[in-house]
């Protein structure tokens, strides 16, 4: 059975747009995946990237386009300047490892719940709040926005170790078992074809 390994930030704007797809493709190929919830900052830094806040202008304006025209391609409503943007993405991020922990829920739904409510519904996901409404919508119990936290921050800086030592630099990134590497949102249908054989 394949496996994938998914490392996101429940702050990604490009966690959000990749909405289910890529629980999708894992369906179609029987494949199972591991979510690994991690600091995105912290990733940037130790990985070579910058922070939104201090790339060039190009960049900035090139991203605000870009987008918005992904998420019009994909049908998803999108703010592209959510009121509460950057914000800790700690919480959501434990609540998210205790869900995965517990079982019982849909975690592709969960994924997808937070980061709409970052780019889409204005919402601050660092809200015990907004982390239990997305726990509840995905089938989890609410009550594990509470749960697990000194397990939830250690395993979510053990993604980050992870992720730095197995070439990860962004989010979302998609691992296959046999070390293929996938960078964003728009490389989904490349994960499907390699899954497939045809890559």
């Amino acid at each position: 059975m394949a496996h994938i390994d998914l490392f996101f930030s429940t702050l990604s704007p490009y966690a959000y747009l990749a909405g289910k797809r890529a629980e999708e493709v894992a369906a179609k190929h029987n494949a199972t995946i591991t979510y690994k919830p991690l600091d995105i900052m912290a990733l940037f830094a130790r990985t070579g990237g910058t922070a939104p806040k201090d790339r060039h202008a190009s960049r900035v304006e090139y991203r605000a386009q870009e987008l918005v025209r992904q998420a019009t391609k994909l049908g998803l409503a999108f703010n592209l300047k959510p009121a509460h943007w950057p914000t800790n993405g700690a919480p959501s991020s434990y609540a998210f490892i205790a869900a995965q922990n517990a079982g019982g829920g849909d975690l592709g739904k969960l994924m997808f719940a937070i980061t709409r409510a970052v780019w889409a519904e204005n919402k601050d996901i660092a809200e015990d709040g907004v982390v239990r409404s997305c726990l509840s919508e995905a089938g989890f119990d609410p009550a594990l926005a509470d749960s697990g936290l000194l397990e939830g921050a250690e395993t979510y800086a053990a993604n980050l170790e992870e992720a730095v030592e197995r070439g990860v630099f962004g989010s979302p990134f998609y691992i296959t078992d046999r070390d293929q590497r996938f960078w964003g949102q728009d490389r989904i249908d490349d994960l499907d074809a390699v899954l497939a054989g045809k890559m």
